[in-house]
């Protein structure tokens, strides 16, 4: 009883016959009845036992003399060689442990593939930490060549196929009922929740709603890594030589994610006022990418946003500062939030735009919780001239695919995108204007050279 109670981790129920009592034990879902060296009417109660047992919807295991026929209802039988009764009690014990040590076996080995991913993940922050992760390059035009070093945009190839086939084989033994006992439920959904995240099947805007953080690829990892901890742990049985142990990451990969926070258009926007977890992973990445476009941030405007899911959205000021304090605002007479503005809290989306009456150029930015927008940040930008092709690429690509978009438009009617032409271009118009005006441009320029 001691064995297989290290087996499960919890106290285990256990009676024996005695005087014709009746043996209450068939709430449980699985019971190991001892019947080795039993005879006459002793025997036959417990058969009857046994048949309460299954007509109960447990499964009772019977370990018997070989050669008795009383145990029918039995899910299964055990059989040992008949001994004096007086030592039959040896054999039963003898293969109760054999039970626990095969079972134990069985439900270590469902942490193996577990154990197999949380490696992984420890051998990608160790690699992330050392330096070797991997960066974009301006020869790649679906890359952020602007974006800080080791910065997770997406798994490695060798990372992706190790998670998602741990999570295959996770979710068919969850999907089978064979994790039933063995995982605690809270375990199971987190688990179940954060390989989702990590293989992208829900998107990373999500995650603070499930969580209650701005979720980024790193930070998913970290914490994948640690729910992958507590499974191991449930999962390890370290009986007679079962003796697994669950590794620890001792790096972390979010720590990368500060880097973000260094580009100074994020500075800016914390700065203003905007808190850290408004900001997500999305969001950040855009304003990382559109730094090296802005050559100066002269003030700043923070707004409130309210009733957004409903018929009269409204937005108000509750700070500002620079060159923003004086310019009046459409939002003193008028809170009705609409236009631009609008777009940003409906889209939650980073916007570099031209302002309707001044044609000043802005910045605004969306302040989100559990995927609604509460606030936008305004910032009042003044935008460089014009960028190196390789630079000027990175900002593009960075802002909303913008570069695959142009690109697009152009080849159309063009064999490909010249990036010569394209850094003539004002930067200005490159993040504001429609993409086909900016295209129709490309085409007209190409002719003249």
């Amino acid at each position: 009883r001691i064995k297989l109670s290290e087996l499960c981790y919890k106290s285990i129920a256990a009676d024996a016959t005695e005087d014709k009592k009746h043996i209450d034990l068939s709430s449980e879902p699985l019971i190991l009845v001892c019947a080795t060296g039993l005879v006459g009417s002793t025997a036959d109660d417990v058969a009857k036992e046994v048949a309460i047992y299954r007509a109960h919807k447990a499964l009772p295991v019977v370990v018997a003399d070989a050669g008795s026929s009383r145990f029918a209802d039995a899910h299964d039988v055990v059989s040992v060689p008949p001994v004096h009764p007086r030592l039959a009690f040896l054999l039963s014990t003898m293969v109760g442990h054999l039970f626990g040590y095969e079972a134990a076996r069985a439900i270590d080995a469902q942490a193996h593939v577990l154990r197999s991913a949380h490696a992984a993940i420890e051998a990608e922050a160790e690699r992330r930490l050392a330096g070797g992760a991997v960066q974009a390059t301006s020869d790649d035009p679906g890359t952020d060549s602007s974006a800080p070093e080791a910065l997770p945009d997406a798994l490695t190839p060798g990372l992706a196929t190790e998670l998602d086939a741990a999570a295959g084989t996770f979710a068919d033994e969850l999907r089978n009922g064979r994790l039933n006992g063995h995982l605690e439920a809270s375990t199971a959904v987190r688990l179940s929740t954060l390989f989702r995240f990590a293989l992208g099947a829900v998107p990373l805007e999500s995650y603070q709603l499930e969580f209650g953080r701005v979720g980024t690829p790193a930070l998913v990892l970290d914490d994948l890594a640690a729910a992958l901890t507590v499974a191991i742990e449930e999962l390890t049985r370290p009986i007679d030589a079962i003796k697994h142990q669950a590794k620890t990451v001792t790096v972390g990969i979010s720590r990368t994610d500060e880097t973000l926070l260094d580009a100074r258009l994020a500075r800016e926007v914390l700065d203003a006022g905007a808190p850290r977890d408004s900001l997500s992973y999305r969001t950040l990445r855009a304003l990382v990418a559109l730094d090296p476009a802005v050559s100066d941030v002269a003030g700043y405007t923070r707004y409130r946003v309210d009733g957004l899911d409903g018929a009269s959205p409204t937005a108000a000021i509750v700070d500002r500062a620079g060159v923003s304090t004086g310019i009046r605002s459409r939002t003193d007479r008028d809170p009705a939030l609409r236009g631009t503005k609008h777009r940003v809290a409906v889209d939650r989306d980073v916007l570099v735009t031209r302002g309707a009456r001044d044609d000043r150029i802005i910045v605004l930015v969306p302040e989100v919780k559990d995927r609604e927008t509460v606030g936008i940040t305004l910032l009042h930008v003044v935008l460089r001239e014009r960028l190196t092709p390789d630079v000027l690429r990175g900002v593009l690509q960075g802002y909303g695919n913008r570069y695959s978009a142009v690109r697009d438009a152009v080849c159309e009617t063009e064999p490909d995108l010249r990036d010569d032409l394209l850094a003539e271009v004002s930067v200005v118009d490159l993040l504001t204007d429609p993409v086909s005006d900016i295209a129709d441009r490309l085409r007209a320029d190409r002719l003249r050279a």
